[in-house]
């Protein structure tokens, strides 16, 4: 279990952002939750074997696995923007990567090489 807390200070994100996020989650069932003074977050075995695309997808949507690489509306096979090839090619790349990983991973993460999921 991990709360709030310990998750802002590690990634150098506000709490309250950090918390909306994990409530979020938490409402569409990718994690669990305890309240009170020992309360925070968790991932059950069921959900640990849920994607990083799953949770990108929850958050922000599809856009980024599906979007246009310069945020056109219109870009399309038959309408495609200046990179829309190479960009597509990358774009799948991409959400091969995130499909593939899962939460079990962070999970199981070798204490002796620390995960920082934090901005240098």
């Amino acid at each position: 279990m991990i709360n709030i807390k310990e998750i802002s200070e590690n990634i150098g994100s506000p709490e309250l952002f950090i918390g909306k996020i994990l409530q979020g989650l938490s409402r569409q069932g990718f994690l669990q939750s305890s309240k009170g003074r020992y309360g925070g977050f968790f991932i059950d075995g069921k959900n640990a074997k849920r994607s990083l695309a799953d949770i990108v997808i929850a958050i922000d949507g599809d856009k980024v696995f599906k979007g246009c690489g310069v945020g056109l509306d219109y870009c399309s096979e038959k309408n495609p923007c200046p990179i829309h090839d190479q960009y597509k090619k990358a774009r799948t790349a991409i959400y091969s990567i995130y499909k593939s990983a899962t939460l079990e991973q962070f999970q199981t993460w070798e204490e002796s090489s620390p995960l920082l999921l934090k901005r240098r």
